[in-house]
């Protein structure tokens, strides 16, 4: 546990996804509190489902991606909304996770101008998504197709979405009882994957728009 007035460490929040947990604001400069959801959703990668209409957009090749090139601003992005657990304590600890090599994004760009991300954290095999947004329609949709992508070629074998919605369901997201989940987590993080970096989300970027 941390002390009143101290600033919520990375170490701790590595500590809470080993052990099943995230961190969540309880409004945008609210104290932090910590969940383990029970069921639990995640994303299988082997069978991800990229909806037809969608497959359509990219192949149109509106869309480039970029990976970690602007965290903060993708995270900032997806806190601005009318209620949200991203609080400026959040958001200093995650940039600090990303600077320690924990926290990641995937960028979708348009005309040159961010139009959608997400944002998340991986350890081991597993990437636990954070948040998400879009600024162009579909886009947001884009960079989860992107991210699989990735950790395909990386090696994860988690994807943890957190909670299920009909977005992500789309997706083939789907709700595990929280016992399996942590079954899931302990096997995925002693695997030594790594997230590809920017230079290699060129070819993902082929790959993904040829589908």
């Amino acid at each position: 546990m941390r002390s009143q007035g101290e600033e919520l460490s990375t170490a701790l929040v590595l500590d809470a996804y080993r052990a099943g947990f995230f961190p969540m604001a309880t409004e945008r400069d609210g104290p932090i509190t910590w969940h383990s959801p029970d069921p639990r959703a995640i994303i299988p990668l082997r069978s991800f489902h990229i909806p037809r209409s969608l497959r359509q957009v990219i192949r149109k090749g509106t869309f480039s991606l970029r990976v970690d090139s602007c965290f903060e601003e993708v995270i900032r992005a997806c806190a601005d909304r009318g209620e949200t657990w991203i609080s400026e304590e959040i958001i200093r600890t995650y940039v600090r996770l990303r600077d320690e090599g924990f926290g990641h994004s995937v960028e979708v760009w348009k005309d040159g101008v961010l139009a959608g991300g997400l944002y998340g954290v991986a350890m081991g095999g597993a990437f636990f998504g954070e948040s998400m947004f879009s600024r162009v329609s579909n886009a947001s949709k884009v960079a989860l197709v992107a991210l699989v992508d990735l950790l395909t070629k990386g090696g994860f074998v988690l994807l943890d979405t957190q909670y299920l919605t009909p977005h992500l369901e789309q997706f083939g997201a789907c709700e595990i009882g929280r016992p399996e989940y942590l079954i899931l987590l302990e096997e995925a993080l002693l695997k030594d994957a790594r997230m590809p970096q920017s230079t290699d989300c060129l070819a993902a970027q082929r790959n993904i728009f040829s589908l």
